[in-house]
């Protein structure tokens, strides 16, 4: 199960192996945040709580754009934040700079 958490909407889904984070909340209708879906503007930004493992490897995108404390904290570019998995639960709560 996909938990995804915009400004003001929530829903639970399942994920799909290959699409973004980002791709999913559109598809939810999850009011997330995002201008660019290339990685390069970083509204995406979101706060991985749960199945971190579920999701692929950091992208260079996201090193340019986030901080390495980010990352251990769980943040994550949504559009970069590909689902490799789908045995287990990831949440996600899209947390833009601004």
């Amino acid at each position: 199960m996909l938990e995804l958490k915009g400004k003001t909407k929530t829903a639970e889904i399942e994920p799909i192996t290959g699409q973004s984070i980002l791709d999913l909340a559109l598809r939810a209708n999850v009011d997330w945040q995002f201008s660019c879906s290339r990685g390069t503007c970083a509204r995406c930004r979101c706060l991985v709580t749960e199945g971190m493992e579920l999701l692929g490897e950091i992208t260079d995108e996201e090193w340019d754009r986030l901080e390495p404390e980010e990352f251990d904290e769980g943040y994550r570019l949504g559009c970069q934040a590909i689902v490799v998995s789908t045995d287990g639960r990831i949440a996600a709560i899209n947390k833009p700079y601004f």
